[in-house]
Parts: C-alpha cells; structure tokens; sequence
C-alpha cells in the first residue's frame, strides 16, 4: 500500500483547510485510514481516523472542529480542519491500519505516507 498526502498549507487561525490522502496498491488490506500529527515533541499525536464503513474516530483536541470521510470509489481520504488554531500547527500524516480496531498510538497504523505541513498563523 502506499500513501500519497496533499492540501497543507499556511493558515489564519479561524481559517479552513483540507487534506486528502489517496491509497494506491493492495488497498483489500486496509481497515482503517487516518491522521496523525507531529510537531516538534516527538510523539504523534492521533488526529482521526475512518473505516471503510464511515466509523469515525477523533482525538480530543479536534473534535467539533474537524470531519474526517472517506470516498471509497477513489481510496481516498479527506480530513476537513476547520476554526484552525495556532496549536494545530504541525505535520500531518496519513497513514492506513490492516487490523480492526481504532489506533491507541500512532505506532499501531501499518503504513504511512509522506507528511503535509499545517502551518496555522496567529
């Protein structure tokens, strides 16, 4: 599988953007496809994640502001970010899991694609 990411960008907190994430290859495999974070503390932090059936999962600092879906037809997912706070600034990663289950840590998706930076302006 892999994993081709797009839409970061630079942003006025209250402003909108949207990421998509397209997955190419052997995409029989993929339970779940999501997003995760990473900002200068080295951990990721879990965003949302989407399962082929529309279950939606999202961290707590995103919930109300952000709306992960998915168009199966294409294997692509989006990630819609909107009110974008300063806080949210960091690199965005799309990443897809083979296992059932949402993700407790980023550690638990399988693949991941190449980061999009989310630069969110005060």
């Amino acid at each position: 599988v892999q994993l081709q990411a797009s839409g970061g960008g630079l942003v006025q907190a209250g402003g909108s953007l949207r990421l998509s994430c397209t997955a190419s290859g052997n995409t029989f495999s993929i339970d779940r496809m999501g997003w995760a974070r990473q900002t200068p503390d080295p951990r990721r932090e879990l965003v949302a994640s989407i399962t082929l059936g529309g279950a939606t999962n999202y961290g707590d600092s995103v919930k109300g502001r952000f709306t992960i879906s998915r168009d199966n037809a294409k294997n692509t997912v989006y990630l819609e970010m909107n009110n974008l706070e300063p806080d949210d600034t960091a690199v965005y990663y799309c990443a897809a899991r083979n296992v059932p289950g949402a993700p407790t840590d980023a550690a638990q998706y399988d693949t991941w694609g190449q980061g999009t930076q989310v630069t969110v302006s005060s």
